[in-house]
């Protein structure tokens, strides 16, 4: 296969490479004599369909799939004919009217030199989970079930309160008629915390009116940066009932048998696996940061760089949409922002690479089907979690790379110099 490769920047590169007609024609062919042999179609017996029929029934998709295949074989084939290291994905266009050549423009890794991870010193976490941990998240489940009731005195922190409200900032009047209404419960946040702290003593029926001081960034614009009156009227005042830890209440977590001693062998799993993913997610933090501080010097390829700022920007962006914040226009250099953060994800990314490469390192079915397993333990039907990724090639390549990226991480932090620093497992799944 011809080739010929030539530079456009440091870390840019412009192919033109060929297909062998003699190949695609092979291709083709069988591909059409296979169907040929299965191909129903009326006024023919199977099998028996002219070739000509079948050329002019499947001969342009079948060319175009064998086209396709050949292209990405041809293009590999070509990377490896030239020793080169693609980073992202390149950019394929026809060389002419010659619907066998073709032109790729591609970056490249950079040259990183050596790689010595023995020299980076990296903290790795440990955690373990405790009797006090489980206890915890029995409690945590107890509050996620428990009801409320209403009671005849003041309000106390974790109280649920019903309230009627009016706000008055200089002459205007919020709402300008009636009250709005809403309810929270005293220490959650889901108010101002001001405004919270206010209900603090009030039973139902009582009035009362509070300065509240809203910053300047406050979601409502007549209250941001102003000192506002707020005018709270309790309607309610309800105290939480928490359930016992009884047969009914593990079975409805999932404990057939309702027995306490398998109910914390659960949360057990549950919370090792969460730890497991925090720990390693600090572990990937870490040495991310020493593999950026050792190579931030490397030139990074710009297009793979912006690429990575726009998707990063665009997600930000999908985010704050789904928590229905308002996102407006947005603007054609919104990637911008992102770019210091894209550049040091896409070093991180290349450098994990090109360590795997150079050492051999192949990613272990082992560890992916135990990620695999873990995933879906998380879900009511596993086996049909599991079928999903198994069938699905985009899940699947995702779950190996990231499988990969871990292989990679631990193969590092083995390597290097390392201190490390017990948490417990509140500070450990604190990100």
């Amino acid at each position: 296969m011809q080739v010929s490769v030539e530079s456009l920047g440091n870390l840019e590169r412009r192919m033109t490479f060929s297909l062998p007609a003699d190949r695609l024609e092979a291709v083709v062919g069988g591909r059409l004599r296979e169907i040929s042999r299965g191909a129903k179609i009326k006024g023919f017996r199977p099998g028996k369909v002219p070739a000509k029929v079948i050329e002019q029934r499947f001969g342009a998709q079948v060319r175009a799939e064998a086209l396709d295949g050949l292209l990405r074989e041809g293009f590999s084939n070509a990377v490896r004919q030239e020793s080169l290291q693609i980073a992202g994905s390149p950019q394929i266009v026809p060389a002419g009217s010659d619907e066998l050549s073709y032109v790729a423009t591609f970056e490249v890794v950079p040259d990183f030199g050596d790689i010595d991870v023995a020299k980076l010193n990296v903290v790795r976490h440990t955690a373990e989970v405790s009797d006090a941990d489980i206890d915890a998240m029995i409690d945590n489940l107890r509050l996620q079930r428990r009801t409320w009731n209403a009671v005849d005195r003041v309000a106390a922190a974790g109280d649920a309160v019903e309230i009627e409200t009016f706000s008055q900032v200089g002459d205007e009047r919020l709402p300008a008629e009636g009250v709005e209404r809403g309810a929270t419960i005293i220490g959650s946040a889901a108010m101002f915390p001001a405004i919270e702290s206010a209900l603090v003593g009030m039973k139902a029926g009582d009035e009362k009116t509070v300065d509240i001081d809203f910053p300047a960034e406050w979601r409502v614009p007549a209250f941001a940066g102003k000192t506002v009156k707020v005018t709270l009227t309790a309607t309610k005042v309800s105290e939480p009932v928490l359930p016992e830890v009884d047969g009914a209440f593990i079975k409805s977590f999932g404990v057939r048998s309702g027995d306490a001693d398998q109910f914390r062998v659960d949360i057990r799993s549950n919370l090792e696996r969460e730890l497991k993913g925090a720990l390693m997610t600090r572990l990937r933090r870490e040495v991310g940061e020493q593999l950026i501080a050792s190579y931030s010097h490397v030139e990074m390829p710009p297009k793979l760089v912006e690429g990575e700022a726009r998707d990063m920007a665009r997600q930000t962006i999908e985010a704050a949409r789904r928590q229905g914040r308002a996102v407006g226009e947005i603007p054609a250099d919104a990637h911008m922002g992102f770019m210091d953060a894209a550049r040091k994800r896409v070093l991180v990314g290349l450098l994990v690479g090109e360590i795997a490469r150079r050492n051999e390192l192949r990613l272990e079915p082992k560890r992916v089907t135990e990620t695999l397993n873990l995933i879906a333990s998380t879900y009511e039907e596993p086996q049909q979690v599991i079928e999903l990724y198994r069938n699905d090639a985009q899940l699947m390549n995702g779950l190996q790379a990231r499988v990969m990226e871990e292989q990679v991480i631990d193969w590092i932090a083995e390597r290097a110099q390392h201190t490390e620093q017990p948490l417990s497992f509140n500070e450990a799944i604190r990100q």
